[in-house]
């Protein structure tokens, strides 16, 4: 099947990104104020206690999501890119905000949860990550080193060991109600090797740096709202949400949505 004029745009502006911002992502690296490594000390982070103290209001609100586990987004369905890693119905998300964008849908879904997401310094991306058993996400990197990663484990099967993550050579293992915060422009992989589901809340926060350098941060991550890329996103998600809410009327059997006949 032939590419749109749209997703070729898209592919263009993601493979010109990444050679512009290579330049400045070095002097990122270089200027962190958390460090340059795979994964960073929580230490250097205080919001992550707060956020560790409502594990659990965030997991009940993923809980009830689950109810409706098959009716999720493929994450490559909201994020065009993602087909590289993933072409599956394994890897389900739920988003709640996206550099900038607000998802109404999950926002009204999750309300506790996106409280406590805007009180995240510098968040810009917050999403409930579901990965199905046996779910294997490809080697692959994130796009820039202004923004860092972070993952509160909500929901981990019990062979921990067999359900993991690795950023660079280094390897972590999800604990339910515990933080990991991970530089995401390190190669990265992702194995679910048990039976059983994991769902971690999924949250890219801005990368703290001292100004300048952190106002061009802000600056370079409002523009990355902008590209073709994220709008492409944001419309895949609210057509998304459109689909799941009319799925949802039908099945409740709600008359402003027209049922099959025969």
């Amino acid at each position: 099947m032939s590419k749109s004029l749209w997703e070729r745009v898209v592919e263009w502006t993601i493979a010109v990104g990444e050679r512009v911002l290579a330049p400045i992502e070095r002097f990122i690296g270089r200027r962190s104020l958390v460090g340059y490594a795979t994964f960073l000390p929580l230490e250097r982070f205080p919001w992550v206690e707060h956020i560790e103290d409502n594990w659990t209001v965030i997991r009940a609100e993923a809980e009830r999501l689950l109810e409706d586990h098959a009716e999720l987004a493929n994450f490559q369905d909201i994020s065009k890119d993602q087909i590289e890693i993933t072409d599956d119905d394994r890897w389900k998300t739920f988003f709640l905000y996206g550099y900038g964008f607000e998802a109404k849908l999950g926002v009204e879904m999750c309300p506790r949860t996106a409280a406590l997401m805007r009180e995240i310094p510098g968040m810009k991306t917050a999403m409930i990550s579901i990965l199905s058993p046996r779910k294997h996400i490809l080697d692959h990197r994130g796009p820039y080193k202004g923004v860092l990663r972070y993952h509160l484990g909500l929901i981990v099967p019990e062979d921990a060991e067999a359900c993991r993550i690795r950023v660079g050579d280094d390897v972590r293992h999800w604990e339910e109600g515990k933080s990991l915060i991970f530089d995401d422009t390190f190669n990265h992989e992702v194995w679910n090797g048990t039976d059983e589901t994991r769902v971690v809340l999924f949250v890219d926060v801005l990368r703290p740096l001292p100004f300048p350098e952190s106002a061009i941060n802000r600056a370079i991550v409002k523009a990355i709202g902008f590209s073709p890329f994220v709008l492409d996103a944001k419309r895949n998600q609210r057509a998304w949400e459109t689909r799941f809410l009319e799925r949802r009327r039908a099945r409740e059997g709600d008359p402003d949505v027209a049922q099959p006949v025969g």
